[in-house]
């Protein structure tokens, strides 16, 4: 044991990491995920709200084994090398309404930091604004950690407290199991699923929960973050999460050139729109929400896997804020062409609103939460 964690702590361990999610991100594609959505964090917990009722957009709701699986991975990896440790009481609410802000970041762009990496590698032009506004909203982000912004200490908990988020995912596969997927309907018992759009795209359970609680296991042990490779990068010149990052996408690309899955260009891209000031400004929000809350929504995931029960109220208010996104039209909506004509996407002023009181929540967040500098 000791072996694997040394090996994934090093910078091979990071870059290997970075090297399977980029393979099988691009895997899933070919297995039945959405195009350039391998694995979306942000996308994949809206797809869970939806399937939950959550939302009603009938297009995207699924409950997505990957995520259950990155919990679950990760809590596996916290008990065999005795990491698990329950902790609490951070700022909650103010992460739960980071968590929210994120997300409506994220689905204003129509994507989460892997997804706009992924997206990079299938060959959509569009997510070099909105991997661009990621990297603007981390180093804000920075500033205001230069500045004292602290959300304060966690304390230790009982174990049960942070077993509460693995346990709400592993209910989560009961239910895909006590109430599968029905063809062509719309529901199924309490579940909702897609008929037709993204949320009907998907690979086989066992494979995406097999992928998801091997990525979860081995993020768990790296450290695997976008957010903080940026951060790190920005702040200390310190390389060693970004090289995952990189490797991630580098092997995403290959991985999409063989399989005939890189399309180059910004127009007719999958799941995507072209309004490029608010892919960019989504991502701000986003990458902002990412740095305050301490991390991006997958390290979120893998931290409450290991019973960090304030990473947890980060991925309820992600989940929440998908709800919200939806039920008031404030999602990105992707350009899709029908009967050869296209049809341009993008967000309503619905959606532009709430980026810019996102952005004026996060930056009063920042501005009031910090230590004093003696």
């Amino acid at each position: 044991m000791t072996a694997v964690k040394n090996v994934l702590a090093t910078r091979w361990g990071i870059i290997g990491v970075g090297l399977f999610i980029g393979i099988f991100a691009a895997l899933l594609q070919k297995w039945g995920n959405p195009a350039n959505m391998g694995i979306c964090v942000a996308c994949f917990d809206r797809d869970i709200a939806g399937a939950l009722g959550l939302h009603r957009a009938a297009v995207v709701q699924y409950m997505r084994p990957e995520i259950i699986g990155f919990v679950l991975g990760s809590l596996v990896a916290a008990f065999l090398f005795k990491e698990f440790r329950p902790r609490a009481g951070s700022a909650s609410f103010v992460r739960f309404i980071l968590g929210v802000f994120a997300m409506i970041g994220a689905l204003v762009f129509l994507g989460c930091p892997w997804r706009a990496l992924l997206r990079l590698a299938g060959g959509d032009g569009n997510a070099i604004f909105g991997t661009a506004g990621l990297i603007f909203g981390i180093w804000a982000g920075t500033l205001f950690l230069k500045g004292g912004y602290n959300l304060g200490r966690s304390s230790t908990t009982y174990a049960s407290a942070g077993l509460l988020m693995p346990l709400m995912m592993l209910g989560f596969l009961v239910l895909m199991l006590v109430f599968p997927q029905i063809p062509d309907k719309p529901q199924s018992g309490v579940l909702f699923y897609s008929v037709k759009g993204p949320g009907s795209m998907h690979a086989p359970l066992i494979v995406s929960l097999a992928v998801g609680l091997a990525i979860g296991f081995l993020a768990q042990r790296s450290r695997f973050c976008t957010m903080g490779a940026f951060r790190d990068l920005i702040l200390f010149r310190q390389p060693h999460l970004f090289m995952g990052l990189l490797s991630l996408l580098v092997f995403a690309f290959v991985t999409n050139l063989i399989l005939g899955q890189f399309h180059p260009g910004f127009a007719k891209q999958p799941v995507a729109h072209t309004m490029s000031v608010w892919n960019f400004g989504g991502m701000v929000l986003a990458g902002l929400a990412f740095a305050l809350a301490g991390g991006c929504p997958g390290r979120q995931l893998f931290l409450a896997g290991e019973g960090d029960g304030d990473a947890a109220i980060f991925v309820l208010g992600m989940i929440v804020g998908a709800g919200i996104a939806h039920n008031f039209s404030l999602a990105g909506k992707a350009d899709a062409v029908v009967d050869g004509v296209l049809t341009v996407g993008g967000i309503n002023q619905f959606g532009m609103t709430a980026v810019i009181l996102g952005l004026v929540v996060c930056v009063l967040i920042g501005l009031t939460m910090r230590k004093k500098i003696s």
